[in-house]
């Protein structure tokens, strides 16, 4: 398809955000649904040259809107299928400690900063209730955490990955 985006390439401030017309934000929908389709297809799906889906593609890269490709997997058949989000509420300046222990946890994916009623949400993947358990434990005992609340993901409705 196109060359690799550059690593860090996102914009620091809004006044550096390109501006994306129609055309990009539907070339961006197309490759969210299916990031192999063709540049030919996407052109004709477009109704644009590929020509000009090469072009457009390579300014999202570098201007750091398109950051990678990926490839989504059924979770549910994968090993350590159970997955759950996990609140965090953490001690006042305790929040990088937190996150190196954190880090050290292979079964947590994902920890994002949120606003709201948590410091920290974080997106974990375990091979049975069991090992969720623990790992929960393992997190609420984590020096600097006060406080954790779980919701175990029961079923997929929208991923646009």
């Amino acid at each position: 398809m196109a060359s690799a985006p550059r690593k860090n390439a996102s914009p620091s401030s809004a006044s550096q955000r390109p501006a994306l017309d129609a055309t990009d934000r539907e070339l961006l929908a197309l490759l969210q649904a299916n990031a192999r389709e063709s540049v030919t297809t996407l052109g004709k799906k477009l109704g644009v040259a590929r020509t000009t889906v090469i072009a457009r593609m390579e300014r999202l890269q570098t201007s750091g809107v398109i950051t990678g490709y990926s490839v989504r997997l059924n979770q549910a058949t994968l090993e350590k299928s159970l997955q759950a989000y996990v609140g965090l509420s953490v001690e006042p300046r305790a929040g990088r400690d937190v996150l190196k222990r954190l880090a050290k946890m292979p079964e947590i994916k994902l920890v994002c900063s949120v606003s709201g009623e948590f410091d920290y949400v974080a997106w974990i993947r375990a091979d049975s209730p069991y090992a969720l358990d623990r790992l929960l434990d393992e997190m609420g005992e984590t020096a600097g955490v006060s406080k954790t609340t779980t919701s175990v993901v029961l079923a997929e409705r929208i991923n646009r990955g």
